[in-house]
């Protein structure tokens, strides 16, 4: 491991799910080396340790990989790298193990409410290792949203709990971040993200939709190296409204907004029918889609390359990239989880460190 350069750290997210399961899988095939530089994870230990074993039980693991096991109770964040640096002196080690505990054992493929505090408490840890430039990036393994509401875990503003995005954008300050995803098809990025589709068009303002494209055009040249970025915009309604006759927010709301853009000299499009924007002719020109919601841009995306695909949240203060599947209950513990997203997110966040570090564009 290259100690010159700041560790990716990936937390593990839902303890009875599969994220411990990717990182050993990802730690036995000696491919989180890859990234030649230090790799921290946080989950509980004990956990960590059980679910190894049932792997190697189960013949997915031939062997419990090495990792060396850090307790961060009480330490400052600003402190941690100088007191894992003092300690850590194996080399053979695949990664840093950050010890969150757990308020309960945990059981591969069973929620327990119980232990979505330390869920949350991961992500809090992630953000400030982050706001404070001990780690490079946050790389977030699946969590189960549905256990920390049941828990009663709430964003910083006392809403309910709704997602990463929403977390580190709350915890960074942030008026307004961007879900994106990206594989070797498309990059779609998302207007809004988690609502109910009976709530997307009063959710479809100017100001929405303005300082989204801003997102997208600043984190497409900072962290992607694109000096004048290619986007294309989906329309809201059918069609990109028929003209007006199957709704007017294109006209009222969208339009005018991008037009704003084209005439600074960015080259966007003005609103497109959804189900002929993603068609290759028009793909093959453009760097980065911007669909309106969720279900929209998502499924087409995820259609060219499910498992393959990264999660990335643009305009936050630091990196974060994340898998875009969810904890798959029924894999923890088992086999058959595919370790390729997490190695995709691991991959991207690196490629954005290393670009910070240098300052050029991606190759």
């Amino acid at each position: 491991m290259n100690k010159e350069k700041k560790p990716l750290l990936i937390t593990t997210g839902e303890p009875a799910g599969i994220g411990m399961d990717v990182v050993l899988l990802l730690a036995a095939e000696n491919k989180l080396q890859d990234f030649l530089r230090p790799i921290w994870v946080s989950a509980d230990a004990n956990a960590m340790k059980k679910r190894a074993d049932e792997l190697v039980a189960a013949g997915v693991l031939k062997n419990c990989p090495t990792w060396q096991t850090f307790d961060i109770d009480g330490v400052k964040e600003d402190a941690i790298t100088q007191q894992i640096s003092q300690r850590s002196t194996d080399n053979d080690s695949a990664f840093v193990l950050l010890n969150v505990p757990c308020a309960a054992p945990v059981t591969a493929g069973q929620i327990n409410i119980d232990n979505s505090a330390m869920v949350a408490q991961q992500l809090a840890i992630a953000h400030k290792l982050a706001t404070n430039q001990t780690v490079a990036a946050i790389v977030t393994g699946p969590l189960q949203k549905s256990a920390l509401i049941d828990a009663g875990i709430k964003l910083p503003d006392g809403t309910m709990f709704s997602g990463h995005t929403e977390f580190f954008m709350q915890q960074s300050g942030c008026e307004k971040v961007v879900m994106m995803l990206a594989n070797q098809a498309m990059k779609v990025a998302l207007v809004t993200t988690h609502l109910p589709l009976k709530d997307v068009a009063s959710a479809i303002t100017m100001d929405n939709v303005r300082q989204t494209v801003q997102i997208v055009i600043d984190d497409m040249k900072e962290k992607f190296g694109l000096t004048q970025p290619r986007i294309l915009v989906c329309g809201l309604n059918p069609h990109a409204g028929e003209g007006g006759h199957l709704g007017t927010e294109e006209i009222d709301i969208i339009n005018p907004v991008l037009r704003e853009f084209i005439k600074a000299g960015v080259d966007i499009s003005e609103a497109m029918p959804a189900d002929t924007l993603f068609t290759s002719r028009h793909l093959a020109n453009c760097d980065a889609v911007i669909a309106m919601y969720h279900d929209q841009g998502l499924p087409v995306l995820k259609s060219h390359g499910f498992g393959d695909t990264v999660n990335l949240t643009l305009g936050l203060p630091y990196i974060r990239t994340s898998v875009d599947h969810g904890t798959a209950l029924d894999l923890a513990g088992q086999g058959g989880a595919s370790a390729t997203s997490l190695y995709q997110a691991l991959n991207m966040a690196n490629e954005m460190a290393d670009r910070s570090l240098i300052n050029k564009p991606l190759a």
